[in-house]
């Protein structure tokens, strides 16, 4: 196993498996009491509330504990919303100024049914490292070990704003005999590439649910030139397309005026050449007009293509998706 630090983040194409969104949850911790631990899993990034506070303080968007006065040091047990390889972490001290935590650990386990007791075995995933204030703290992981919960160390006490744990989603797929959602966040589902993400992240397309608001969706800047925009979905698993459902809730005066999506089989190759290469995709749903806050569901304008790893959809000319369904059969 071997960890480093980074100063960019190339893991944010990867499963967060500690997002709240998708069922990752704080378990346990010595002490949360300025911040509840569970806001160091939202997905949203941390925000600054000026002038807000509670009965214990200010309140901080993260997990916070109080200044220790004796030995020992702060922690706080995930239990992952999906087992999965660790790849890539994000220790996030946003707005922790005076107040941030030190120095961090991180360790992991496998648990294959329930949640850690004390005689769980846990391994280090990531020694000791100092941090630094308002600050996004990026370090690779190099370990093919499968996960399902992840416990952080702070030195002694202090506050960590997000905790993302990158990787790559573990599923045992042969259970599934029926009709599933192979975009679905939830299934390892994954935004790889967009041609503009101005307004709203590509990856809030597989999100469970309906979007909340317009923020909770995919929006792309007001097109100025000629053109449409587009989005890369990699799929959970590879799968036959029997249904697509394309949401635009909450999008009335900047819905796209159409769509179309195209699929593929892929096996390889880098970022720049799929981004070329799904031009020439097959397409397997033809141009669709759209409708704002609205779900629209589509079966028999679907065009069959054998199984497919990817979609590609298209949005003509820009505007703003809230979700984005590919349901069908596990290959």
């Amino acid at each position: 196993m071997f960890v480093k630090p980074l100063d960019h983040n190339p893991y944010t194409r990867m499963t967060n498996l500690a997002d709240a969104r998708i069922g990752a949850l704080a378990i346990h911790c010595t002490d949360d009491f300025f911040a509840d631990m569970n806001r160091m899993l939202q997905a949203h990034p941390a925000v600054w509330q000026e002038g807000v506070y509670d009965d214990n303080g200010k309140w901080m968007d993260g997990w916070e504990s109080r200044r220790k006065r004796g030995p020992g040091h702060d922690h706080c047990t995930v239990r992952l919303a999906l087992a999965g390889r660790i790849k890539g972490l994000n220790i996030d001290t946003s707005y922790f100024t005076g107040n941030y935590a030190p120095s961090v650990s991180l360790e992991a386990c496998y648990v294959a049914d329930g949640d850690p007791t004390a005689d769980t075995c846990w391994h280090e995933v990531l020694a000791s490292v100092s941090l630094q204030g308002d600050s996004e703290h990026i370090y690779a992981v190099a370990d093919e070990q499968i996960y399902t919960h992840v416990r952080l160390h702070m030195y002694p006490d202090g506050g960590v704003a997000r905790l993302r744990v990158y990787g790559e989603v573990v599923k045992d797929w042969s259970t599934h005999t029926g009709i599933v959602d192979l975009a679905a966040m939830e299934n390892g589902g994954r935004a790889l590439l967009c041609s503009d993400e101005h307004f709203g992240r590509m990856e809030n397309l597989l999100a469970p649910g309906r979007g909340v608001n317009m923020g909770d969706g995919w929006e792309t800047a007001r097109r100025r030139e000629p053109g449409f925009d587009w989005v890369i979905i990699a799929l959970g698993t590879a799968g036959e397309v029997s249904e697509i459902e394309v949401d635009t809730a909450h999008f009335k005066g900047n819905f796209p005026d159409s769509c179309n999506i195209q699929g593929a089989y892929v096996e390889g190759g880098s970022d720049a050449q799929m981004a070329a290469q799904s031009l020439y995709w097959p397409e397997i749903l033809p141009s669709q007009k759209l409708q704002m806050d609205h779900i629209h569901c589509f079966q028999d304008q679907l065009t069959s293509t054998g199984p497919i790893t990817h979609v590609r959809l298209n949005i003509f000319p820009d505007g703003g998706v809230s979700r984005l369904r590919i349901r069908g059969k596990v290959s």
